[in-house]
Protein backbone atom coordinates (compact mmCIF):
# COMPACT_ATOMS: atom_id res chain seq x y z
CA UNK A 1 0.00 0.00 0.00
CA UNK A 2 1.32 2.92 -0.70
CA UNK A 3 -0.02 7.15 0.21
CA UNK A 4 0.53 9.24 -3.06
CA UNK A 5 -0.25 13.29 -1.95
CA UNK A 6 -2.05 15.06 -4.85
CA UNK A 7 -2.58 19.07 -5.65
CA UNK A 8 -2.94 18.64 -8.86
CA UNK A 9 0.49 20.47 -9.29
CA UNK A 10 2.68 19.28 -12.23
CA UNK A 11 4.98 18.04 -9.32
CA UNK A 12 2.24 15.79 -7.70
CA UNK A 13 1.39 14.84 -11.51
CA UNK A 14 4.98 13.43 -11.81
CA UNK A 15 4.48 11.54 -8.59
CA UNK A 16 1.85 9.79 -9.19
CA UNK A 17 3.13 8.83 -13.19
CA UNK A 18 6.48 8.11 -11.29
CA UNK A 19 4.73 5.83 -8.51
CA UNK A 20 2.71 3.75 -11.24
CA UNK A 21 5.86 2.67 -13.35
CA UNK A 22 8.07 1.85 -10.17
CA UNK A 23 5.09 -1.05 -8.57
CA UNK A 24 2.16 -0.87 -11.34
CA UNK A 25 -1.02 -2.60 -9.78
CA UNK A 26 0.14 -1.24 -6.14
CA UNK A 27 -2.81 -0.28 -4.06
CA UNK A 28 -2.42 3.51 -3.32
CA UNK A 29 -4.33 5.72 -1.48
CA UNK A 30 -4.64 9.30 -3.02
CA UNK A 31 -4.46 12.02 -0.53
CA UNK A 32 -5.09 15.85 -0.95
CA UNK A 33 -4.97 18.06 2.13
CA UNK A 34 -6.83 20.94 2.73
CA UNK A 35 -6.40 24.11 5.40
CA UNK A 36 -9.19 25.17 6.98
CA UNK A 37 -10.60 28.79 6.54
CA UNK A 38 -9.20 29.98 9.58
CA UNK A 39 -5.76 28.81 9.07
CA UNK A 40 -5.27 29.61 5.59
CA UNK A 41 -6.64 33.18 6.71
CA UNK A 42 -3.96 33.54 9.68
CA UNK A 43 -0.92 32.40 7.30
CA UNK A 44 -1.54 34.75 4.64
CA UNK A 45 -2.26 37.48 7.02
CA UNK A 46 0.37 40.05 5.98
CA UNK A 47 0.02 41.14 9.62
CA UNK A 48 0.92 37.77 10.97
CA UNK A 49 4.40 37.96 9.34
CA UNK A 50 3.49 33.85 9.78
CA UNK A 51 3.36 34.05 13.41
CA UNK A 52 0.03 33.99 14.70
CA UNK A 53 -0.73 37.44 14.96
CA UNK A 54 -2.62 40.06 13.24
CA UNK A 55 -6.00 39.83 12.50
CA UNK A 56 -9.08 37.60 14.33
CA UNK A 57 -10.73 35.40 12.21
CA UNK A 58 -13.81 32.56 12.76
CA UNK A 59 -13.95 29.51 10.82
CA UNK A 60 -16.46 29.38 8.29
CA UNK A 61 -18.50 26.24 7.88
CA UNK A 62 -19.88 27.49 4.20
CA UNK A 63 -16.22 28.51 3.09
CA UNK A 64 -14.74 24.89 5.23
CA UNK A 65 -17.08 22.58 3.55
CA UNK A 66 -15.94 24.59 -0.18
CA UNK A 67 -13.21 23.46 0.35
CA UNK A 68 -13.61 20.09 1.58
CA UNK A 69 -14.91 19.55 -1.47
CA UNK A 70 -12.76 20.95 -3.85
CA UNK A 71 -10.06 19.14 -1.94
CA UNK A 72 -11.98 15.79 -2.90
CA UNK A 73 -12.53 16.61 -6.07
CA UNK A 74 -8.72 17.19 -6.52
CA UNK A 75 -8.20 13.79 -4.45
CA UNK A 76 -10.86 12.23 -7.52
CA UNK A 77 -8.87 13.79 -10.17
CA UNK A 78 -5.92 12.23 -8.73
CA UNK A 79 -6.81 9.01 -7.80
CA UNK A 80 -8.40 8.75 -11.62
CA UNK A 81 -4.77 9.38 -12.88
CA UNK A 82 -3.54 6.81 -10.61
CA UNK A 83 -5.70 4.34 -11.79
CA UNK A 84 -5.70 5.07 -15.54
CA UNK A 85 -1.74 4.63 -14.84
CA UNK A 86 -1.65 1.11 -13.89
CA UNK A 87 -1.93 1.60 -9.82
CA UNK A 88 -5.52 0.60 -7.75
CA UNK A 89 -6.57 3.66 -6.21
CA UNK A 90 -8.81 5.30 -4.12
CA UNK A 91 -8.80 9.17 -2.89
CA UNK A 92 -8.88 10.47 0.66
CA UNK A 93 -8.83 14.24 2.14
CA UNK A 94 -7.36 15.09 5.20
CA UNK A 95 -7.78 18.64 6.93
CA UNK A 96 -3.94 20.24 7.78
CA UNK A 97 -4.96 21.76 10.83
CA UNK A 98 -2.44 20.85 12.37
CA UNK A 99 0.12 21.37 9.08
CA UNK A 100 0.11 19.71 6.25
CA UNK A 101 3.03 17.24 6.89
CA UNK A 102 1.42 15.79 9.83
CA UNK A 103 -1.45 15.40 7.99
CA UNK A 104 0.52 13.40 5.48
CA UNK A 105 1.80 11.56 8.26
CA UNK A 106 -1.24 10.85 10.21
CA UNK A 107 -2.65 8.76 6.82
CA UNK A 108 0.44 7.09 6.38
CA UNK A 109 -0.12 5.72 9.90
CA UNK A 110 -3.73 4.93 9.19
CA UNK A 111 -3.54 3.43 5.92
CA UNK A 112 -0.70 1.78 6.84
CA UNK A 113 1.25 2.98 3.97
CA UNK A 114 4.67 1.21 3.18
CA UNK A 115 5.91 4.31 1.07
CA UNK A 116 4.94 8.07 1.11
CA UNK A 117 5.18 9.19 -2.49
CA UNK A 118 5.23 13.40 -3.16
CA UNK A 119 6.48 15.49 -5.61
CA UNK A 120 9.13 18.08 -4.70
CA UNK A 121 6.61 21.00 -3.94
CA UNK A 122 3.16 21.85 -4.66
CA UNK A 123 1.29 24.29 -5.41
CA UNK A 124 1.67 26.57 -2.34
CA UNK A 125 4.44 28.72 -1.79
CA UNK A 126 7.28 29.64 -3.22
CA UNK A 127 9.94 27.79 -5.34
CA UNK A 128 12.91 26.58 -3.68
CA UNK A 129 16.10 24.72 -4.94
CA UNK A 130 15.72 21.86 -3.04
CA UNK A 131 12.65 20.15 -1.10
CA UNK A 132 9.71 22.53 0.17
CA UNK A 133 8.99 22.79 3.45
CA UNK A 134 6.21 19.92 3.33
CA UNK A 135 8.06 17.62 1.51
CA UNK A 136 11.14 18.11 4.05
CA UNK A 137 9.31 17.78 7.05
CA UNK A 138 7.69 14.42 5.96
CA UNK A 139 11.33 13.18 4.90
CA UNK A 140 12.22 14.20 8.58
CA UNK A 141 9.41 13.11 10.29
CA UNK A 142 7.98 9.87 8.79
CA UNK A 143 8.52 6.88 10.52
CA UNK A 144 8.25 4.65 6.92
CA UNK A 145 9.96 5.46 2.81
CA UNK A 146 9.37 8.32 1.23
CA UNK A 147 9.78 8.57 -2.67
CA UNK A 148 10.26 12.47 -3.46
CA UNK A 149 9.49 12.56 -7.08
CA UNK A 150 10.60 16.05 -9.02
CA UNK A 151 8.72 17.39 -11.89
CA UNK A 152 9.40 17.03 -15.45
CA UNK A 153 10.15 21.09 -15.79
CA UNK A 154 12.75 20.54 -12.43
CA UNK A 155 13.97 17.26 -14.04
CA UNK A 156 15.30 19.62 -17.41
CA UNK A 157 16.92 22.67 -15.09
CA UNK A 158 18.85 20.00 -13.31
CA UNK A 159 19.91 17.88 -16.02
CA UNK A 160 21.06 21.17 -17.36
CA UNK A 161 22.88 22.05 -14.28
CA UNK A 162 24.71 18.86 -14.77
CA UNK A 163 25.43 19.24 -18.20
CA UNK A 164 27.19 22.61 -17.56
CA UNK A 165 29.22 21.14 -14.09
CA UNK A 166 30.46 18.26 -16.83
CA UNK A 167 31.89 20.81 -19.23
CA UNK A 168 33.22 22.96 -16.34
CA UNK A 169 35.08 19.99 -15.24
CA UNK A 170 36.64 19.03 -18.78
CA UNK A 171 37.90 22.26 -19.20
CA UNK A 172 40.12 21.94 -15.76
Amino acid sequence: MMLVTYDGSADAQAAVDHAARLMPGAAATVLTVWKPFVDAMAQSDPTSIGLGFGGTYEDDPEIDATGQQTALDTAADGAQRATAAGLVAEPRIASGHNGVARAILAVAADVEADVVVLGTRGLGGMSSFLLDSVSHEVVQHADRAVLVVPSSRLVEQRRGWARHADAALRVV
